[in-house]
């Protein structure tokens, strides 16, 4: 092959290389180093050819670059010595540049595959070898990878992704907040709210970017509403998929103490739902999203407790929920109890709103928050927070769940708190409605020996 000009019969001396000695380990371990210095001096020939056509695609020379890639890939499988025997020789500085003479090309159905095996080589090169990651990384970061990540060919996209988690580590990650490559890290972000069927950019948020604090809070900055939201849904996803016993999470907590400010700052775009005349609800949408993932960092999980001492947190949310009460009360819109609990869709023009189940998850962070916190209860009864909670128990199809978790609520604001328990024992003074909204609880007041006491009702057999 080397002493000829390349025809169609070399294609199959090719295959039968990688079939032959380089499918099976043991015979991929004994593959002499001469036979990867000719393979090298293929793919280089395969280059200049390339580079000769001037920007032309061959496809006997674009067959003949898949196949000798698929070579390659095949002698990395499980191992090391060919990973750095490979490495040595430079297999990767001579792929790059055929990757890259092949994205300058004209896109057609052929490029996928030598594009595809290509990657696929760098990716088997990095499996379980640091110096062949590190090495790629070098060689190929930022802008051959955001080119890679770019390509409009689903499979490559992926072989990418695949070889950018590989290479990945804490350091590397550090380098992603860097300005001038933050638009690599945006692009992965882009590609799981695009693609969310691609495992390995999930993958990369997962078990790299989201355990960055520095990088969450440089990508939030500069992601739009909609962008906010998959980086959200994708923290949340991750907290439930975890064990909230485990000290693993991977969170920082300096994420979570990120994510609250932002609450805090923006949890008034909300309100704009109430408008029928509002163009645009995706900052409303960042406002659930980042309230879905505060519920789910206080949701008994140890070490993101700390957020019941973040200051002016509890009093935003108390505050936005009688905020949201209120506007519900005014007039019929996004915010008003409802009691159509069909499967319908017709007739309910709040079903598709973004806003459902937002008033339960507020009064589900003021319960986690006051959760063993005496401070927190005390401040919820002197924001007239207990009445409000206790005025939204009722059944409501625009917030599922919502007199459970005023239920909780309310546990958590009585627990070892007389003030409160007394508040609401005195409830039943003030005639039937108010005790009827104990009763919707599950609660009664018993006077005994001059004390009122709060107790659950027992149920009829």
């Amino acid at each position: 092959m080397l002493n000829q000009n390349l025809c169609q019969n070399h294609l199959q001396i090719l295959k039968s290389f990688r079939t032959s000695l380089l499918w099976d380990q043991e015979y991929r371990e004994g593959v002499e180093e001469d036979i990867f210095v000719s393979l090298l001096k293929i793919l280089s020939k395969l280059q200049e050819e390339l580079e000769d056509q001037g920007g032309q695609s061959v496809p006997l020379y674009i067959q003949l670059t898949a196949e000798s890639f698929r070579a390659a890939r095949n002698a990395c499988v499980q191992s090391h010595r060919n990973q750095d025997l490979l490495r040595e020789l430079g297999f990767i500085e001579v792929s790059l540049k055929i990757l890259s003479l092949l994205l300058t090309q004209e896109s057609s159905d052929s490029l996928s595959e030598p594009l595809g095996c290509g990657i696929q080589f760098l990716g088997n090169l990095s499996v379980g070898n640091q110096v062949c990651k590190d090495h790629i990384w070098q060689q190929t970061f930022p802008a051959i990878l955001q080119r890679l990540l770019s390509v409009d060919v689903e499979k490559v996209v992926d072989f990418a992704s695949m070889v950018l988690h590989n290479c990945l580590d804490e350091a590397k990650v550090e380098q992603l907040t860097q300005p001038q490559n933050l638009h690599l890290a945006l692009r992965v972000m882009e590609l799981c709210r695009t693609r969310p069927d691609q495992e390995w950019p999930l993958l990369i948020a997962t078990k790299h970017f989201l355990k960055s604090s520095a990088l969450v809070e440089s990508m939030y900055t500069r992601m739009s509403p909609l962008e906010r939201v998959t980086l959200l849904e994708l923290l949340s996803a991750h907290l439930l998929e975890e064990d909230s016993e485990s000290e693993e999470c991977g969170i920082p907590p300096d994420v979570a103490r990120f994510l609250a400010c932002c609450f805090q700052k923006s949890c008034g775009a909300i309100l704009t739902l109430a408008c029928s005349s509002a163009t645009s609800d995706e900052e409303a949408r960042t406002v659930i999203s980042l309230l879905d993932v505060l519920c789910e960092l206080t949701s008994d999980r140890r070490r993101f407790m700390f957020l019941q001492k973040h200051p002016g947190l509890l009093q935003s949310t108390v505050e936005l929920l009688q905020q949201v009460h209120a506007l519900g009360k005014a007039s019929k819109n996004v915010f008003s109890a409802a009691q159509n609990f069909s499967f319908s869709q017709s007739g309910d023009t709040t079903s598709s709103s973004p806003s459902v189940g937002f008033k339960a998850h507020l009064i589900r962070l003021i319960g986690n928050l006051c959760h063993s916190n005496i401070s927190n209860q005390n401040k919820v009864r002197e924001l007239k927070g207990i009445h409000l909670i206790l005025n939204n128990c009722s059944l409501d199809s625009n917030n599922p769940f919502i007199r459970q978790w005023a239920i909780f609520a309310i546990r958590n604001l009585l627990e070892q708190n007389p003030e409160n328990q007394q508040l609401v024992s005195g409830l039943e003074l003030q005639g039937a409605a108010d005790d009827s909204s104990l009763l919707d609880l599950g609660f009664q007041v018993e006077e005994r020996d001059g004390t009122l006491l709060l107790k659950p009702v027992k149920k009829d057999s």
